[in-house]
């Protein structure tokens, strides 16, 4: 299953990459399928395509960099052509969870600045409701039990994100809690009561942003899918 996945991460990859044009700024995602895509940008950089990026992650910029893709501040931009960037749901309104890769602040900051944002995924990401995979939540690690509370008031049952044996740290040296809600019916309605708790700086729903979700099979095919599409579990 895990070979599969990856080739589907792979595949979905390679198709995200055809949007692509010289002289494009682009926004580079974090995770195990944007680093295929991180992979292929490289790949066209070495072949003479010119592009400039902004990363979601110390990581992925690290992989850019070494891939030979030229790094920009958002000083010097004032919007993305196209981001790259995988999921870990997507359901059948195009509607997300990120987050598992830990970088979704940056995630949807780099997301907010981009004209034509690409989601790719295997198509086991596809669901009909969010939630069997923990929302992550984000949140200041000063009054973080507080935060904490507050999300299990909410039905969340938050759970600590380790790092071996302390609390894993966000780039922006944040702690991620990690909440079970269940299926969602109403992701957007959760979205603003989850952002509303003081204490939280994002959560890993993605709410109408994505404009395409190229999903790839094991077997080498694609779908390209749009807000009308259905993509039941």
């Amino acid at each position: 299953m895990e070979n599969a996945a990856i080739n589907g991460k792979k595949i979905a990859a390679g198709k995200a990459i055809e949007y692509i044009r010289n002289g494009m700024t682009l926004g580079l995602g974090t995770g195990s399928t944007a680093y295929w895509a991180i992979h292929g940008i490289g790949e066209q950089v070495k072949k003479g395509l010119s592009v400039r990026a902004i990363a979601t992650s110390l990581q992925s910029e690290s992989l850019a960099r070494e891939l030979g893709i030229p790094i920009v501040p958002f000083s010097e931009i004032d919007h993305l052509d196209i981001t790259i960037d995988g999921a870990d749901e997507v359901d059948e309104k195009l509607n997300l969870i990120k987050g598992g890769g830990g970088a979704l602040l940056r995630e949807k900051i780099v997301a907010s600045a981009t004209r034509f944002y690409i989601i790719i995924v295997d198509e086991s990401k596809l669901v009909r409701w969010l939630g069997k995979f923990p929302l992550p939540v984000e949140v200041a690690p000063f009054g973080w039990e507080l935060t904490s509370r507050r999300l299990q008031e909410l039905g969340g049952h938050p759970r600590m994100r380790m790092a071996g044996t302390g609390p894993y740290l966000t780039d922006n040296q944040h702690y991620i809690l990690d909440c079970s809600f269940g299926l969602i019916e109403n992701p957007g309605q959760l979205h603003e009561q989850v952002s509303g708790i003081t204490g939280v700086m994002e959560d890993g729903f993605f709410i109408n942003m994505a404009d395409i979700v190229i999903a790839g099979s094991p077997g080498g095919e694609t779908r390209t899918l749009t807000k009308d599409a259905t993509t039941p579990r």
